[in-house]
């Protein structure tokens, strides 16, 4: 199986960004935690962080000429703006999951919107880092 993880903006800076938030493990502690969880299940894994949506948007797209299985995407910022992402996941058809480290719905009242949830297939949210692992083993079927 191969998982393709996106981060939106400002994910390359987690240790660093309100870690009150985001907690104090950083964007490499993530990958770590990610590749060690996917060795247990066979997984093949590529990591991509854009502060850029468009080449999000391109990651989304080369997912499905690199025929990959399944999607884990934290948007971000972009989660609450980004129809260009919407339209891109709905575009592969590939498998996806949205993450994120905090819970938006308890954040401020802009952040209860999500643009990209109506083409993935679940939500994981304030679950911290471990709620990457929770998307890996639903994409994975374990």
């Amino acid at each position: 199986m191969k998982i393709l993880v996106l981060n939106g903006p400002n994910m390359n800076m987690l240790g660093i960004r309100q870690p009150e938030i985001y907690g104090k493990a950083t964007y490499a502690d993530l990958i770590a935690m990610i590749e060690e969880e996917a060795a247990k299940l066979g997984a093949e894994v590529h990591f991509f962080q854009s502060n850029h949506e468009g080449a999000l948007v391109d990651a989304i797209q080369q997912a499905y000429f690199d025929r990959v299985d399944g999607i884990i995407i934290n948007p971000a910022a972009y989660t609450h703006t980004s129809v260009a992402l919407l339209d891109a996941v709905k575009a592969v058809g590939i498998p996806t999951v949205e993450v994120h480290v905090s819970d938006p719905d308890s954040r401020e009242e802009f952040r209860h919107v999500s643009y990209i949830r109506a083409a993935c297939v679940a939500t994981i949210r304030g679950h911290g880092l471990p709620g990457y692992l929770e998307a890996l083993h639903l994409l994975a079927g374990k």
